[in-house]
């Protein structure tokens, strides 16, 4: 059986969207004849929020748990003094005393063996010089673990895969100006020199790192469910008492909100009964803002909960009655596979929506390509047969009428989707396996 050592920072049971995926490889990929070592950080879960990215570990050594799936080795994590001044005087204290503090650590744990983060690397290191595996995979970001997997794999002497979640050099929130985009392109093009082969999650995003990283082969392995999860979710049974429409994740600037709760208000001034329940979602002070401002009415009706672990997330979303998903245009995302795994019907708002198109005009900081799709998430649905694609504001309202209409005839929301199977995580996990074998 071959090994494969897997660089992952986010990973459960921190709850992180990005988590998820190494979890799966360490879940299903002893299956198909690879055996996963997972190295990653000690995760507390003191707060319940942002603070639990930068609080201190318990421990000042490494925990190593060793189940049927393979092995995790969670490194200690000593916060910088940035991090230890926000949790000590909280996140209004010292800003750009922070900042300068954090941007010091972010530029020189390039060219330094120094930051919160080395102690996965000098954990890696040791397990190599005793242990042999067949290929490492460093899955980002954090990118800084392209520079750790990269020398490792010379030193060692073995193949190695950067995983993409997401962009580097063309995220504009790390690339924010002219020298940062210069600083993350030199660093990218270097440590991914002798890399192997490239692996993301769609082609909207291969087609933004090719260029930068011109002649490199690309693979895709798609996000998806958690089959096991999920097959749980199966025998949850949807509200029957109140029409109730759930929403999990983050909220972007482009996605349509305020749209969606006028729409949720004029409904409720019409005498209809509707909870939303919004999990997990990153500005819930301006979520309540918008609420306590615009639409107090609503203040019974939508219900804001912090971040939970991802198992408990999916038995709460199966009892809702539909899904809100918001428009990503090129972008897939993780969310729909989650709601397709559940099985209820999806709403997707908007798919030609003025007000909407504005959004994402002011706030959608991706470069669009030609040759790729805008609409994946609509293309997706309309596949699976797996929701409905809401057009505007004005279309909305219909469509909750006609929703409510079949919830308060049935008792639910029926969805009849069908293809789902092919979208479960243990599928790409398969996929990512052949790759491991083939190099």
């Amino acid at each position: 059986m071959k090994k494969v050592l897997i660089l992952a920072y986010d990973f459960p049971p921190y709850v992180s969207v990005g988590g998820l995926r190494p979890f799966n490889w360490y879940r299903y990929l002893k299956e198909f004849d690879i055996e996963p070592i997972v190295i990653t950080r000690q995760w507390e879960n003191k707060h319940g929020n942002h603070l639990d990215y930068i609080d201190a570990s318990n421990s000042s050594k490494t925990i190593v748990e060793k189940t049927e799936y393979g092995t995790i080795l969670r490194t200690p994590y000593t916060p910088n003094l940035a991090n230890r001044i926000m949790l000590k005087y909280g996140n209004s204290k010292y800003k750009y005393f922070r900042k300068l503090i954090s941007a010091y650590y972010e530029f020189s744990q390039f060219l330094f063996p120094i930051g919160p983060k080395i102690a996965i690397f000098k954990e890696a290191k040791n397990y190599l010089k005793t242990n042999k595996v067949d290929a490492i995979i460093a899955t980002g970001d954090p990118f800084i673990l392209f520079k750790y997997a990269s020398k490792l794999s010379t030193d060692f002497k073995t193949p190695w895969i950067a995983d993409y979640r997401d962009t580097w050099v063309q995220d504009k929130t790390r690339s924010s100006n002219f020298i940062s985009k210069k600083w993350n392109s030199f660093f990218e093009k270097r440590y991914l020199r002798k890399v192997n082969t490239v692996v993301t999650v769609s082609s909207f995003i291969q087609k933004q790192l090719e260029e930068n990283l011109k002649g490199k082969s690309f693979n895709i392995i798609l996000n998806g469910f958690n089959p096991d999860v999920m097959a749980k979710a199966k025998d949850i049974i949807q509200e029957k008492e109140i029409f109730t429409i759930a929403f999990a994740g983050t909220i972007y600037e482009w996605h349509p909100i305020e749209s969606f709760l006028e729409n949720c208000y004029n409904f409720c001034q019409q005498g209809k009964e509707i909870l939303v329940l919004f999990y997990g979602v990153n500005t819930p002070e301006k979520l309540e803002n918008i609420i306590d401002h615009n639409f107090p009415e609503l203040k019974q009706r939508v219900k804001i909960y912090p971040k939970i672990e991802n198992e408990k997330l999916v038995e709460l979303l199966a009892k809702a009655n539909l899904f809100l998903l918001f428009n990503d245009y090129s972008i897939l995302g993780t969310k729909i596979f989650t709601y397709l795994g559940i099985k209820r019907k999806m709403m997707l708002c908007f798919s030609d929506d003025s007000d909407a198109k504005i959004l994402k005009e002011n706030h959608y900081n991706l470069t669009e390509f030609e040759s790729e799709s805008k609409t994946l998430q609509a293309d997706l649905i309309n596949q699976t047969n797996s929701g409905v694609i809401v057009r505007d504001s004005d279309h909305l309202l219909e469509v909750l009428e006609e929703l409510y209409t079949e919830f308060q005839e049935t008792g639910q929301i029926a969805c009849n989707s069908v293809g789902v199977e092919n979208y479960s995580r243990k599928i790409q996990v398969e996929k990512l396996a052949e790759l491991i074998k083939s190099i």
